[in-house]
């Protein structure tokens, strides 16, 4: 880019719940961070324009993982569009479009849960592997596949966090999803589980015994992708994974779902939470944007 002294990235990992923003360079190195809560458009969209203004004539291109859904669909009318999101502020709103018109640079437009599977795939557990699946457990439950260096899309992104699951026989939980109730979103993910005991995931003790339910369903999770993807790698992120006896649970209950069928890694290698801990997203928008300019 002529003119540029610096050569800079942007990635705005835009969440459901908080937005962060970031510029780095190409060795993925965050110079700088910011975040604040998602709001409206109007007042949220200020503040990302506030972050990168003054590295404008700097920035070489942006990368955004957006909560969705998303048209990810380049020739569609609606493309880089927010689209029916139950967040109704956000409904129908043209994310890449306001970038573009604000900042005036090129845009990789995915998912929030891609881009933290394309960060795990270029600087954590998946560096150096074909094929990465990344699902984040949180506000809600997204998933994304990287194979062979590309992002697993078809008519549009998946939507791996509503997959049916099969009801734990100790669960009796309707579950959240206004959609499908028994699908894993519904019962897995953080407001399931506040829903269920009126308080958040994170005050219910260790050994509480519900912990062994949603290890249930994660197995279940982790065992449909592997017979599905077969992937080298599964990791596990969001704000309920950080309870720290969950991995074991989920590993011990994948073993005893899938039996001798399938032969995976070694489950110390093969099920995981993310080496990049908290910062999978940005540094994942950040490999984006780089990766836009070589398109």
């Amino acid at each position: 880019m002529k003119g540029v002294d610096k050569m800079l990235y942007g990635g705005i990992e835009a969440g459901g719940t908080k937005f962060v923003c970031g510029i780095g360079n190409e060795q993925l190195q965050v110079i700088e961070r910011k975040s604040f809560p998602t709001t409206t458009p109007e007042e949220t969209m200020k503040q990302v324009f506030d972050f990168f203004d003054k590295y404008k004539g700097n920035i070489a291109s942006i990368g955004v993982g957006a909560f969705g859904p998303i048209d990810i669909q380049i020739e569609s009318r609606t493309y880089g569009y927010i689209t029916n999101t139950p967040k109704l502020a956000w409904q129908n709103y043209h994310f890449v479009g306001a970038l573009e018109n604000a900042l005036s640079v090129p845009i990789y437009w995915t998912t929030d849960v891609n881009a933290a599977c394309y960060g795990e795939y270029m600087a954590g557990y998946g560096k150096g592997k074909n094929s990465v699946l990344y699902y984040t457990v949180g506000t809600g439950v997204g998933g994304g596949a990287v194979v062979d260096g590309k992002i697993v899309t078809g008519f549009s992104h998946p939507e791996m966090g509503h997959m049916l699951l099969q009801r734990h026989n100790e669960d009796q939980f309707e579950g959240i999803c206004p959609f499908h109730h028994d699908c894993l979103e519904g019962l897995a993910s953080g407001p399931a589980i506040e829903k269920r005991f009126g308080r958040k995931a994170q005050t219910i003790s260790f050994d509480h015994p519900y912990w062994a339910i949603e290890a249930d369903y994660l197995a279940q999770c982790v065992y449909n992708t592997t017979l599905l993807y077969a992937p080298e790698v599964i990791i596990l992120g969001g704000g309920v994974m950080k309870q720290l006896q969950l991995l074991e649970l989920i590993r011990q209950a994948f073993k005893e779902k899938m039996g001798s069928y399938v032969d995976t890694p070694t489950l110390e290698e093969y099920l995981l939470t993310p080496m990049l801990a908290d910062d999978a997203g940005l540094i994942g928008c950040l490999a984006l944007a780089i990766k836009k300019l070589e398109q």
